[in-house]
């Protein structure tokens, strides 16, 4: 297993983490659950795209080095 390969893992898993804690956020009353939720989501969308770069960039990496 690459650093890739365990960094995309991680990501994924952040952005599952922060989705579970956006829906609880999301069903919670109140004007600072929704502060909160709005927040994860922002926080959520960083987290896909950082895993998104890092999906192309492993796969240019493993195209390049013939891994």
């Amino acid at each position: 297993m690459s650093v890739f390969d365990i960094l995309i893992l991680l990501a994924i898993g952040a952005v599952a983490v922060t989705l579970g804690f956006g829906l609880r956020a999301l069903f919670t009353p109140g004007a600072e659950a929704r502060s909160q939720s709005n927040r994860l989501m922002r926080l959520r969308v960083g987290l896909q795209a950082l895993a998104v770069l890092l999906l192309v960039a492993g796969m240019w990496w493993k195209s390049t080095q013939g891994g």
